[in-house]
């Protein structure tokens, strides 16, 4: 049973056993608390984005995926569009992009996102360990500051 509709949904993604990865994660901790009396948003953290998300995209106005980057340098914090994209000669997957879910949950439900974002932050470190670098622990305020902005502007707020 899913939850009732919310119309922000934060998805997060990352593992906490692999350093900086885990950012995701902490930012979606953070946004469960800061946003837990507030009923149009959803958090969503997992280890990583599946095809059964899309019942729950399907579900909500806006879709804001939060995750780290390996190809940003470290504790670089962007928030970018995302597009939905449907690749019918892509490999069924259990991991997903972003951009890939959006085109599943189009495909399935037909819903197209036209508030969907991306909130980044670069990774210095992907190694075992709990603990993150000294770049994206420096950069998790600064995230904060920007996640809460993208769903309070989207609540009208």
């Amino acid at each position: 049973m899913t939850e009732p509709k919310a119309r922000c949904l934060i998805l997060a993604c990352g593992n906490t056993l692999r350093s900086d990865d885990g950012v995701g994660p902490k930012l979606a901790a953070w946004a469960e608390e800061r946003f837990r009396q507030e009923p149009d948003v959803r958090v969503i953290s997992r280890q990583q984005w599946t095809p059964d998300l899309a019942v729950e995209i399907a579900a909500a106005d806006c879709v804001l995926f939060v995750d780290s980057s390996a190809s940003s340098p470290p504790g670089r914090v962007r928030l970018i569009p995302v597009p939905s994209r449907v690749d019918s000669s892509a490999p069924p997957s259990h991991h997903l992009k972003p951009s890939e879910l959006l085109g599943v949950t189009r495909s399935l439900y037909g819903s197209i996102k036209s508030h969907a974002m991306l909130l980044t932050v670069g990774v210095g470190s992907t190694e075992l360990g709990e603990t993150f670098s000294a770049p994206v622990e420096a950069a998790i305020p600064r995230a904060r500051g920007i996640l809460e902005k993208a769903v309070l502007r989207f609540l009208g707020r």
